[in-house]
């Protein structure tokens, strides 16, 4: 078996985990940072502003049960990827929407997933501004922001509650 990784990043990443963590082929969905200038970051420098990291989430998967094409899908069905300072009531630059690439045919996927999503009307004449970036160095979150939906349930349902669960309601009712 060989496995794969992708990360992505689309607001607060206790909000990110459990989609992704319900799907047959996802071996392990971590929450972390990436993206930034300062190593092995804490949560308190990243909520800072000042270490360039995204909040995001590393996923192991096997492309033989799910598909990186899959993964692109379902992380847009997460976000809103017209808002390019944030997601719903996280705002700044380490809640920006981008999916990291570790891989020429990664990009070509999310591209080409990109364009078809500007091209299906969805969003209106709204730009898709999610940003396609080269994946950095991922450090894990501390043990705490770990699968927080599962930990703190009712903490993660008021996260959701911002904004986020309306909009997929509004935007991914499938």
């Amino acid at each position: 078996m060989s496995l794969d990784t992708a990360i992505f990043a689309g607001g607060c990443f206790w909000c990110m985990v459990q989609p992704f963590d319900t799907y047959p082929g996802i071996k392990k969905v971590v929450s972390g940072y990436t993206g930034g200038h300062v190593a092995n970051p804490t949560y308190e420098q990243v909520c800072s502003g000042t270490t360039g990291h995204t909040e995001a989430v590393k996923i192991t998967f096997d492309p033989d049960i799910i598909s990186y094409d899959q993964l692109v899908t379902i992380y847009w069905h997460q976000t809103d990827p017209t808002d390019a300072m944030g997601q719903f009531q996280d705002r700044g630059d380490n809640y920006r929407p981008v999916i990291f690439v570790n891989s020429p045919e990664q990009r070509r996927i999310a591209k080409k997933s990109k364009r078809a999503l500007q091209e299906s009307g969805e969003f209106g004449d709204a730009k898709i501004v999610t940003q396609i970036e080269d994946a950095q160095p991922f450090y894990p979150a501390e043990d705490y922001h770990q699968h927080f939906y599962q930990k703190n349930p009712q903490r993660y349902a008021l996260e959701e509650a911002g904004g986020r669960a309306q909009f997929k309601q509004e935007h991914w009712k499938d």
